[in-house]
């Protein structure tokens, strides 16, 4: 309204006209203005496409490669890696802001599919690895919590919002040469509505980025106070997360960053990016004295000066994460399928636990060390997802060589070679947790390189007439986390708000996970028919025959548009259907798991000894 008014106005500078006179000039200016807005948000939020990549490359950042990484940067990754397994998702990549001496961190995407984790140099190399653990769980519960989505879109508003000040910035700049241009005596009216419309505009402008800039700050606000009680739910660690804020406190340069970018993602912060004059209205994050308390109540108030900490700790100091006497472990309290009833596990969805965290770090030890050094380099990364892919028939694998000596190097081979004895004894369980660890290592792979990689894994995966589950998987997976860093596309938009709507995709996909997890026909019905009792909505009839997976696909993606409470109601089902039996096995687990990926619902790794029912039959 306030634009309308102004252009309006301005046009009719020095005359008796009132523009009350034609609604119509103030409805075209109206809409050009609402034009002028949208097409500034859909311009930044269609740069932003690239999602996590493009936030983390415009800030400054590098991606952290394995092979090339530092002892900073390799116990930042060990920390990353760790939190993602426990958590059940890939590991995202990770960039560092090298340029930036404060100690800062963010996650950006639009979800865990595209997610990166940034880091300042500051922050990789200040903090010890309880207080980076407790930065780097404070950025995962962003990921897992669905506040990436909703910073980027901020961005994109924000800025639309912003345009209108841009364009009177411009159009001030421009009456500088049109006065030295123009030498005429009738021109002074038109200076003066020029000056008048580029003034209102910049004015207007910077009215709407203030009222932005208070919205923006005080959802951000709001949402790190959460982020920071999930990292200590994480970590069950309150000391190392203050330990990080203590030491922002203690730091000359702070939190604050120095790219001409940091402004507009101040938000996606761990600490405040950004000074404000006036603090208390736009600052995006809480003061560190009200976090610090949240987390220390008998804090003293003193903030110790951070120095370059040492990447590896002394023998005799032990961590309060390794301590096994400084929790109690329940197994409804464990999160996952596998710790007690279908209902928890999905109310556990998205969150990490200490027992998690502690099996992810023992499921890493575990790893063949060659694999996993193989798994972070670019050749043995791709070197290890052909190895998984390899058939135990030998007359497949005899295929798949063959496509193997077409479509390969011979460095690529012998690197396959030189991996494949120990991933031929890998345990299933492990499996998954090793294809996390590629995930950040491909990312760095050249768009040729990816193209390549994914023919290859095509070639394989079809090598015979039978795609088996973990095939069908995997390739998900690496279809999921891999193609956004390479292909930016939007991410699905919620279409479906009602079971009925998509009763044919729920039913194929709870077919499928019954029949792929329960040989006998009779048990499958049974279980198919719990989970559509436990869907609370009538189904088609299970689906006979053979797998469909690609019709599977499919499905999936249409389900990956439903309303985020839908998706959550929908794994319950799922999980309902995998533990009709009692009896989660490996394999059971890795397709519930790609059907709860699908659905950006991260499910962690199975943890050793638990027992498995079902809610409807109580808790074992």
């Amino acid at each position: 309204v306030l634009v309308t008014l102004v252009v309006a106005g301005a046009g009719l500078a020095g005359s008796d006209w009132s523009p009350l006179a034609d609604l119509g000039l103030l409805a075209a200016v109206g809409t050009g203005t609402l034009a002028l807005v949208g097409g500034g948000s859909v311009y930044k939020i269609a740069q932003l496409r690239g999602g996590g990549t493009t936030v983390a490359q415009r800030l400054g950042g590098g991606l952290v490669r394995a092979e090339a990484a530092g002892p900073p940067e390799r116990r930042l990754l060990n920390v990353v890696e760790e939190m993602a397994i426990a958590s059940g998702t890939p590991a995202p990549p990770v960039y560092l802001l090298a340029d930036e001496p404060g100690i800062n961190a963010f996650a950006a995407g639009y979800g865990p599919g595209d997610a990166v984790i940034g880091v300042t140099r500051g922050c990789a190399e200040r903090l010890s690895r309880d207080e980076l653990q407790g930065v780097v769980a404070h950025e995962f519960s962003h990921i897992l919590n669905g506040d990436m989505r909703l910073n980027i879109r901020l961005m994109g508003v924000l800025h639309g919002i912003l345009v209108i000040g841009l364009m009177g910035s411009i159009i001030l700049r421009s009456l500088r040469f049109r006065s030295h241009g123009s030498r005429r005596s009738d021109s002074g009216s038109g200076i003066v509505a020029i000056l008048a419309l580029g003034a209102g505009l910049m004015l207007v402008g910077s009215i709407g980025t203030f009222f932005g800039d208070v919205i923006k700050a005080a959802v951000s606000r709001q949402r790190e106070f959460l982020a920071d009680a999930s990292a200590v739910q994480f970590t069950r660690n309150p000391g190392g997360l203050a330990g990080a804020l203590k030491k922002i406190g203690g730091l000359s340069a702070g939190s604050r960053l120095q790219s001409p970018n940091a402004k507009e993602s101040s938000h996606l912060f761990f600490g405040q990016g950004v000074r404000f004059s006036i603090n208390a209205l736009f600052a995006t994050h809480p003061p560190l004295e009200k976090r610090i308390r949240r987390l220390e109540p008998a804090w003293d108030g003193s903030y110790p000066e951070p120095v370059a900490t040492p990447t590896r700790a002394p023998a005799a100091t032990k961590r309060r994460d390794d301590d096994d006497d400084d929790f109690v472990f329940t197994p409804l309290a464990a999160g996952g399928v596998t710790a007690g009833a279908a209902d928890s596990a999905v109310e556990h969805i998205g969150e990490i636990t200490v027992p998690h965290l502690q099996h992810a770090r023992q499921m890493i030890d575990e790893l063949p060390p060659a694999v996993v050094t193989a798994a972070r380099e670019p050749y043995g990364a791709r070197a290890v997802v052909f190895g998984l892919l390899l058939s135990r028939n030998e007359p497949v694998r005899e295929a798949q060589r063959a496509r193997l000596e077409t479509l390969t190097t011979e460095a690529e081979r012998r690197e396959i070679a030189r991996v494949l004895p120990a991933l031929d004894t890998l345990p299933v369980t492990h499996r998954l947790p090793l294809i996390d660890l590629t995930i950040p290592t491909l990312c760095g792979l050249s768009p040729p390189q990816f193209l390549s990689f994914r023919r290859v894994v095509n070639e394989l995966v079809h090598a015979d007439t039978r795609i088996d589950f973990f095939e069908w998987l995997l390739e998900r997976i690496l279809v999921r986390h891999l193609e956004p860093h390479f292909v930016p596309r939007r991410p699905p938009r919620v279409r479906h708000r009602s079971f009925l709507t998509v009763r044919a995709e729920c039913g194929l996909v709870l077919s499928t996970v019954a029949r792929g997890g329960h040989e006998d026909p009779a048990v499958a019905a049974a279980a198919y028919t719990r989970a559509t009792r436990r869907l609370g909505v009538g189904l088609p009839p299970p689906t006979p025959g053979a797998r469909d997976l690609p019709t599977l696909d499919r499905a999936l993606d249409t389900l990956a548009r439903m309303s985020p409470d839908l998706k959550r109601r929908f794994v319950t089902a799922a999980a309902a259907c995998v533990v009709a039996d009692g009896v989660v096995a490996p394999r059971e687990f890795e397709l519930l798991r790609g059907v709860a990926d699908s659905l950006d619902c991260p499910m962690p790794p199975l943890l050793p000894g638990q027992v498995v029912v079902d809610a409807e039959d109580g808790v074992g």
